[in-house]
């Protein structure tokens, strides 16, 4: 016993010489149990102990003591469960005209509310851009800023190829010059799928759901080609650095080859202030390689791909039930006030077919929905699927969870499935929808986190980026206040307290990615990701969440400073 005891006393004594203690005025714990801390003990990438300035100082007297945090509160490593760096990166590189104010790196974009506001806007960007190869902007909504369509964009400029991005990420509107210079005509349309083909209008220039995933081969290579492209992606880099993140998921990675070594190029290398990680898009596999058996080829380029600071997550795939919540169809049981329909994003068959494959070949399955009908399919599926074959752990991640009624949030938590929420829908569409959507019955309870809650549902908050902006504190705040623009509180019953908003970007989006031994919370042998923030989110006015400042993050034990 003495010898293990002189050993383990060397081993010690080793280990704290090499470690640096830092400081801070508090360290957020999850552990209610635990005693107050404001000191980090970091050895390597992982954290060797927590605990009070004294008691470490005295426990381990050969470590380095880094003062730089000590009037700074530090919270555990804040994670974007759910951002897409393309989607993120090229909206950054267009002319934003949305909803809402758009603070970018380098330029300010002041929203559109209403018809008149866009079409003044959209007419001076493309006016500020003839003679360029092309114009696109993100943000369109026709609820605020009315019809568009080709003949529409053709009066504005007639030689400029231009391209209006929806807010949803799911659509495009093209004036003929665009089309053109895409090579998208009839023969093009004719050649798609029926089921993508219905949700093309070649004469409107209008591309939706399975329509736009079938012109976006004709579209990625002049929008995200690398000259353009890595310098976007720099962009997004800092943007969710000064977020706070330390650790980026997009799940639904392309396997674009070209695409991926590009992200992997400026995101997954070693000196990344964060991780940026992937999980798979079943259609992409399925459209490459077929249905049955897709889980080996799926197996294949977890193995094969990434790097040390950048790789797609083992047995793990998104899936997609029903349409965009930003666009207005999502599968709804009741329809819509103004009598349109909802679209489905995948077949339901095709749907049915996959989920089955991936299931037994026991995959973690994230789903996205929006509408109460696509979850009650993805329900019946998953309870189909559950009683045929079933496993115990599965974590089944309904994604963006937009509309759903208490009774399905009670199934949800029957059938053992977990929720990434978007809390922003609420704040920026709760009331319109209300007026021009579905009702205020069912818009003003959107994404029910109190009742996730109170069903002991586990949740976790995306911002899906860029539909809402990729800031963890921000997302805090949405869950915590649902105050929308005009001041206006939407469905107050549905917030959350500020403990659980921070667990939803910390410890529980690490549940949902099953990441949750590594990161996630400030634990002894846990990587060394942190979060330096300026006041204490928990204890600040709710109201200010989203102000507070970032001062740093510490990524796998290197500290990376917030210019």
């Amino acid at each position: 016993m003495k010898k293990i005891a002189a050993v383990l006393s060397v081993l010690v004594s080793v280990s704290a010489h090499a470690a640096t203690l830092y400081t801070a005025k508090e360290v957020v714990l999850f552990d209610p149990e635990a005693p107050f801390a404001n000191a980090v003990l970091v050895e390597g990438e992982r954290i060797l102990a927590v605990g009070s300035v004294e008691n470490l100082v005295e426990q381990y007297a050969t470590a380095s003591i880094n003062h730089q945090f000590e009037d700074a509160v530090i919270v555990p490593g804040l994670i974007n469960q759910h951002d897409h760096p393309l989607l993120a990166a090229l909206m950054m590189a267009t002319d934003v005209i949305a909803i809402e104010e758009w603070t970018l790196p380098g330029k300010t974009f002041p929203a559109a509310y209403d018809a008149k506001q866009y079409q003044e806007l959209l007419s001076q960007y493309i006016a500020e851009k003839e003679g360029a190869a092309y114009f696109m902007s993100w943000g369109y909504h026709r609820l605020w800023h009315g019809d568009l369509n080709r003949n529409m964009l053709d009066e504005i400029s007639s030689t400029l190829p231009v391209m209006i991005w929806q807010r949803s990420g799911h659509e495009f509107i093209m004036n003929t010059a665009a089309l053109k210079l895409l090579d998208i005509n009839e023969a093009v349309v004719a050649a798609v799928p029926p089921a993508a083909r219905a949700q093309m209008d070649l004469a409107k220039g209008h591309f939706w759901e399975m329509g736009a995933m079938a012109v976006l081969p004709n579209l990625l290579p002049l929008i995200a080609n690398p000259q353009r492209y890595e310098p976007a992606l720099q962009v997004i880099k800092d943007y969710w650095h000064r977020a706070g993140a330390t650790r980026v998921v997009e799940p639904g990675g392309l396997t674009f080859p070209w695409l991926m070594d590009t992200q992997l190029k400026v995101l997954g290398q070693a000196g990344s202030p964060f991780r940026m990680d992937y999980i798979l898009d079943a259609k992409i596999i399925a459209k490459e390689h077929g249905i049955q058996g897709m889980v080996t080829p799926a197996d294949a380029i977890v193995k094969n791909w990434g790097s040390d600071n950048s790789r797609y997550y083992p047995k793990q795939v998104k899936m997609f039930t029903d349409g965009a919540i930003f666009s207005q169809l999502m599968q709804m049981r009741d329809g819509y006030l103004d009598g349109h329909k909802g679209e489905w994003l995948t077949p339901p068959e095709q749907y049915k077919a996959m989920f089955k494959e991936f299931w037994q070949g026991g995959y973690q399955i994230h789903i996205h929905q929006n509408g109460d009908l696509g979850l009650d399919f993805l329900l019946d599926v998953l309870e189909d699927n559950m009683k045929a074959f079933p496993r115990q752990d599965h974590r089944t991640t309904i994604v963006h969870f937009g509309y759903s009624t208490p009774e399905q949030v009670e199934r949800i938590a029957e059938l053992g499935a977990i929720v990434s929420a978007n809390p922003y829908y609420p704040v920026a569409l709760g009331n319109m929808y209300s007026d021009h959507g579905v009702g205020p019955e069912r818009s003003q309870p959107m994404v029910r986190l109190a009742d996730l809650a109170a069903n002991e549902v586990s949740f976790s908050l995306h911002a899906d980026m860029p539909m809402a902006p990729g800031k963890p504190l921000f997302l805090m705040w949405c869950a915590v206040n649902r105050m929308d623009p005009n001041g206006k509180v939407v469905g107050p019953d549905q917030r959350v307290s500020p403990l659980q908003a921070l667990k939803a970007v910390t410890i529980d989006a690490a549940y949902s990615l099953r990441q949750e031994k590594d990161i996630g919370s400030i634990e002894v042998g846990k990587l060394a990701n942190l979060t330096v923030l300026a006041e204490n989110p928990l204890t600040v006015d709710p109201m200010r969440i989203k102000d507070i400042k970032v001062l740093a993050t510490v990524h796998e034990g290197t500290v990376f400073p917030v210019p």
